[in-house]
């Protein structure tokens, strides 16, 4: 069978994702899972949960947790490692990712992946994400690492510089772009065929039909229209410049290039509509639907779970 460590399980809805996928996959049904986190509650949920989703599948999964000071033990012989840790949490370094730059007027919306919130997140990331794949080097020398935590293009770069581990870096983006594209501005989304040059984030979208027909004209007119232009305003206007749309959202976007959250041009951020200090709005608004989800889950009632399309699990 093949064995699975998830890294940041109390990520409890990402794990879901990821691990209930995996048991839709016929070689993977009898895996052997072990879920590893700092938090001993959320922990504790994911466990219930992944029990619970095993149970009513009907699927023969071996399911273990191990808090992080016995991550030797929870990776030994893995075959995948899915890497979904979030090192210092929302309170403190979240909200110092951000509050600390806008007190010197660096403004941010995601603050995960480029600029000063980025730096400061895989400054204290990499030397656990090495610490633990120097684990992996030992107990699980034939192991691929699946990394999804943020900055994800830093904490990749750092793993396959400083590590033997083999890793891909994924992220959400790439695989619905082109069927969120088309939906934005009301264009069909059956039988799309699409090419994207890259897998995680800012991919490119190159080509893009319906039935055999190029949307790329239809879209750049439509984009240029005033009831779709501000629904995705960044990404249209880097397509409108460039001529392909990229992957990820506006918000990440916005960050992602030089030419939007300027201290020179601020009438840009009401222009573009970026939503600075988004990620922080969407931390606080998860930790509040927190203990709905964990009473929810922890009444164990039938669960189901239907396959989706992260990377994961077809890897």
């Amino acid at each position: 069978m093949a064995k699975i460590c998830f890294l940041g399980a109390g990520s409890t809805v990402f794990a879901k994702s990821v691990l209930g996928d995996c048991l839709h996959v016929d070689s993977l049904k009898d895996a052997h899972i072990s879920l590893v986190d700092i938090d001993a509650d959320r922990l504790h949920v994911s466990e219930v949960m992944l029990t619970n989703i095993n149970r009513t599948l009907g699927t023969g999964a071996t399911i273990e947790a191990f808090l992080a000071k016995d991550a030797p033990r929870a990776l030994e012989g893995a075959d995948y490692v899915v890497n979904a840790i979030q090192v210092g949490g929302y309170e403190p370094s979240t909200v110092i990712d951000f509050e600390v730059p806008k007190k010197y007027g660096l403004r941010q919306t995601i603050g995960d992946t480029l600029g000063i919130g980025g730096i400061l997140r895989a400054l204290r990331t990499i030397p656990v994400m090495l610490d633990y794949c120097r684990i992996i080097e030992r107990v699980a020398p034939r192991a691929w690492l699946l990394s999804y935590s943020n900055p994800m293009a830093m904490l990749t770069g750092a793993i396959l510089k400083a590590t033997a581990v083999p890793t891909v870096g994924l992220c959400h983006s790439v695989q619905g772009c082109a069927p969120h594209l088309c939906w934005m501005l009301d264009l069909p989304t059956d039988d799309l065929q699409w090419k994207v040059a890259g897998i995680n984030h800012q991919g490119w979208l190159l080509e893009i039909s319906r039935h055999g027909e190029d949307l790329y004209p239809e879209i750049k007119r439509r984009a240029e229209l005033p009831e779709y232009k501000h629904k995705d305003a960044v990404r249209f206007e880097l397509m409108k410049r460039f001529g392909y749309f990229v992957t990820e959202s506006s918000e990440h976007t916005a960050e992602y290039v030089p030419w939007f959250i300027r201290s020179d041009a601020p009438d840009l951020i009401d222009r573009f509509g970026i939503p600075l200090d988004e990620y922080p709005r969407r931390c606080r608004k998860q930790i509040e639907g927190w203990a709905k989800m964990r009473d929810e889950l922890l009444a164990d009632k039938p669960l189901h779970h239907r396959r989706g399309h992260e990377y994961a699990s077809y890897i």
